[in-house]
């Protein structure tokens, strides 16, 4: 069984992928402008993410991180 993560454990991991893929200055730029605007992930998902049921996603993001070195 999988265990569930931390509230404080998700924002550490989530800080690290964005400051592993960002930077440490732009991920702090991306974390404010979250913060700063009215964000509506349901809206900003339909017009920025593909239509794709979540299995298709996965696979992508698997394909892709297969190609790539992190």
């Amino acid at each position: 069984m999988t265990e569930i993560k931390t509230d404080t454990v998700i924002k550490t991991e989530g800080m690290n992928v964005l400051i592993g893929n960002l930077g440490a200055v732009d991920a702090e730029r991306f974390v404010a402008l979250i913060n700063r605007e009215s964000f509506d992930y349901t809206q900003w998902r339909k017009t920025h993410l593909p239509d794709d049921d979540v299995r298709t996603i996965s696979h992508n993001a698997a394909v892709y991180a297969a190609k790539e070195k992190f």
